[in-house]
């Protein structure tokens, strides 16, 4: 397969700093939320709204019907599916730990997408990848410290979150091989809309006129982000947008501070460093490897 056009790389960078201040900002909505309505709740008005985003998308490029049609169901199902558990995972996570810590800790997906891609996507991981992927592991343990602190068992909902994570954006990329970015939105929104029924509606609580306004607000977030995702694997190989993942945790520190006054402790602070750090070791090893096998 020829590479793709650096244009095309760079619109995928682009698509995903975007969505990852889309997730920032979800978050810290949720995790204002969270302490007062539920989590099934909360998903359940996140993916209703994301219904209609979805339907107003592809209205405009082909239809509905057209959008819904898969070359793979029960692919797009089950990445549909994971993304609720991530979701609600992280929201869990939101209600017992800083966002700066939590995301310290999720910033290891991008390093298990390295993983996962060797299993699921036939990519070739050599040496440095899993010198990589071995010294975020060692940036987590930074930041959970067994041994040297309690291990509160919040401290392991992110590290769940994380691997939950990485696995959707490799299905994702899975569902990219054969399936158009409006059909994986369509099928994101609606079938995990209808899994949410399941349990939104035994969870309500009804909200007032603030609460209101930032339930929508955290779910049209969450849309807008899910989309600009979507759209990043579209025009750029997982592997080429990774780096730029990691600004989710520069907007959720400024989110952090700012919102709820969460100032990541030494540790944390080194932890992330030492899992960015690892992360854009080997996306510089790929690069320079591109660039020596490219005549």
């Amino acid at each position: 397969m020829p590479p793709r056009p650096t244009n095309r790389t760079a619109l995928g960078a682009l698509f995903t700093v975007l969505a990852m201040l889309g997730f920032a900002s979800m978050d810290a909505i949720s995790k204002w939320l969270v302490a007062d309505y539920a989590i099934g709740q909360m998903l359940w008005i996140r993916y209703a709204v994301f219904c209609v985003f979805a339907w107003l998308v592809v209205r405009r490029r082909g239809g509905f019907v057209a959008a819904l049609r898969s070359a793979r169901p029960l692919l797009q199902i089950t990445r549909a599916l994971l993304a609720v558990v991530e979701s609600a995972t992280f929201v869990l996570a939101f209600r017992y730990l800083p966002l700066a810590d939590t995301h310290a800790i999720a910033a290891t997906s991008p390093l298990i997408v390295i993983a996962l891609g060797a299993a699921f996507l036939g990519e070739t991981v050599d040496r440095s990848r899993w010198l990589a992927v071995t010294a975020g592991f060692l940036g987590v343990l930074l930041i959970v410290r067994p041994g040297f602190r309690t291990l509160d068992w919040p401290l392991l909902i992110p590290v769940a979150g994380a691997i939950l994570w990485g696995s959707y954006q490799i299905l994702v990329r899975l569902c990219a091989r054969s399936d158009t970015p409006q059909t994986t939105l369509v099928w994101s929104a609606f079938a995990a809309f209808i899994a949410t029924s399941f349990v939104g509606p035994w969870q309500w609580q009804w909200p007032d006129a603030r609460s209101w306004g930032l339930l929508s607000a955290m779910a049209l977030l969450g849309a807008l982000a899910h989309y600009a995702l979507i759209r990043a694997l579209d025009y750029a190989e997982a592997s080429a947008v990774q780096p730029y993942s990691y600004t989710l945790l520069v907007w959720v520190t400024v989110l952090g501070v700012l919102v709820f006054g969460d100032f990541p402790d030494g540790w944390t602070i080194a932890g992330a460093a030492v899992i960015v750090a690892s992360g854009l070791y080997s996306w510089q090893r790929d690069l320079a490897r591109s660039n020596a096998a490219t005549p």
